[in-house]
């Protein structure tokens, strides 16, 4: 098998090229931001994600994990839990739903959340 240095050179950059463009790359890319503490490019990269996943349901706890998380930076606690309760309604058998459950006892026992308060638009 003689296989040509360009033709494998080639595809490498090709499968390169492709993943930067998959909704995996932004979802890293908004991993890296979100650790840096930026959470506006990590909420461009989660946007970008949504847009390329439409198709691909099982990523969409992820980036709604990743979009609490920062909302919780930014001290939008509020959001964040209406976000938490949408994860764990929505795909509850995923660890997606775990975390958020724990995420939802992080902020009662910080204060930022009462469980037992109802939130818009649960609220009546």
């Amino acid at each position: 098998m003689n296989v040509s240095v360009p033709l494998l050179l080639g595809s490498f950059m090709l499968v390169l090229t492709g993943c930067a463009g998959s909704p995996h790359g932004n979802i890293n890319k908004a991993w890296r931001a979100y650790d840096q503490g930026d959470c506006q490019q990590a909420n461009y990269q989660l946007s970008q994600a949504e847009r390329r996943s439409r198709s691909r349901a099982h990523l969409q706890p992820e980036i709604s994990l990743l979009r609490g998380l920062c909302l919780e930076r930014q001290a939008l606690y509020v959001d964040a839990v209406q976000t938490y309760r949408w994860i764990i309604r929505q795909h509850p058998s995923s660890e997606y739903a775990w975390r958020a459950g724990a995420r939802l006892e992080t902020l009662r026992q910080l204060g930022h959340h009462d469980p037992d308060t109802p939130l818009p638009p649960e609220k009546r």
